[in-house]
């Protein structure tokens, strides 16, 4: 899992280490002195691993411990000439990362429709999506979920991710609820080849003003009209809270449209414009974005881009 290795050598590495886990989490399985609780959890993780040992399938970062963090690319990495990295917001770990059942509000299921609409987008570009859920997320909307602590730390891994990242690709990520905290927070550090930050159903991003972010990146907000998020008081007090709403007009960021989507975790529905415009930050295309209404001309400034 170093950053910066081979991702061809992370991807053999990571099936080891899955096959490890797999064989240790039969065990628990068959472990008499498990609570049926438990050895439901067990088979749930069992059957996480088996689901990511799937051929195909490129595992960038695995870590079974705990709640479980990983990491999946979709696409040639090593040759992309545009990343996109998806970062999600609270519960997400192992088990939640795939779902059958709202499989777009989760992280496997966001990244493979956001590689499918990039690749709609611009069939010939070299185009590659990382589902990262290599991080410690909040459980529930608790104290974790109010403060940065957690996002500090998984700032500092994203930062490294996107500083290893194989040769010269541009970055954008896509920061979803919680994550768009932590891109807040790592925004900073982040390095010059991240040219697009964007951020939908936002709680916040730890500052008042896009400009305080101290990034060369382009910033953009959504959030759909019947979010709940909406509802979430945007200010810090004392540690709590995570400041400006991203979406406010003064905040200054590039506001997007989200039409389709629905509720807090639609923005990767496809056929939304949420998941469309996302699709045009991740191939470059700007001029095929739609602004939202409070915002006609968020693409002005962006060299080639005509918008509509």
């Amino acid at each position: 899992n170093l950053d910066g290795a081979p991702v061809a050598l992370r991807y053999r590495a990571n099936r080891i280490a899955l096959g490890r886990a797999l064989d240790a989490e039969r065990d628990q399985v068959r472990d008499a002195r498990l609570s049926a609780e438990g050895r439901h959890e067990a088979q749930r993780r069992l059957d996480r691993f088996v689901s990511l040992l799937r051929p195909g399938r490129q595992v960038l970062a695995f870590d079974p411990t705990g709640t479980g963090r990983t990491a999946e690319v979709l696409g040639d990495l090593a040759r992309a000439r545009r990343v996109s990295v998806i970062v999600p917001g609270v519960d997400t770990n192992l088990l939640t990362f795939q779902k059958t059942h709202g499989r777009y509000g989760a992280p496997a299921g966001m990244a493979r429709s956001l590689y499918r609409a990039e690749r709609a987008a611009s069939p010939g570009a070299r185009v590659a999506v990382i589902a990262w859920a290599d991080y410690t997320a909040p459980a529930g909307v608790g104290v974790d979920a109010m403060t940065g602590r957690l996002a500090e730390g998984g700032a500092a891994r994203l930062v490294r991710l996107t500083e290893g990242l194989p040769g010269d690709a541009r970055v954008a990520l896509f920061c979803h609820s919680y994550g768009s905290v932590l891109c807040g927070v790592a925004a900073p550090r982040l390095p010059a080849r991240v040219t697009d930050v964007a951020v939908a159903g936002s709680p916040g991003m730890r500052v008042e003003r896009a400009a305080e972010l101290r990034t060369p990146a382009r910033v953009w907000a959504m959030r759909d009209a019947d979010d709940w998020i909406a509802d979430v008081p945007h200010l810090e007090v004392g540690g709590i809270g995570h400041g400006a709403d991203p979406v406010a007009p003064e905040f200054g960021a590039r506001l997007l449209s989200a039409r389709g989507a629905v509720g807090h975790s639609g923005y990767f529905t496809p056929g939304t414009e949420s998941l469309g415009n996302f699709a045009a930050i991740g191939v470059g295309a700007y001029r095929d974005l739609v602004c939202a209404r409070a915002d006609s001309a968020c693409h002005e400034g962006i060299s080639g881009a005509e918008g509509r």
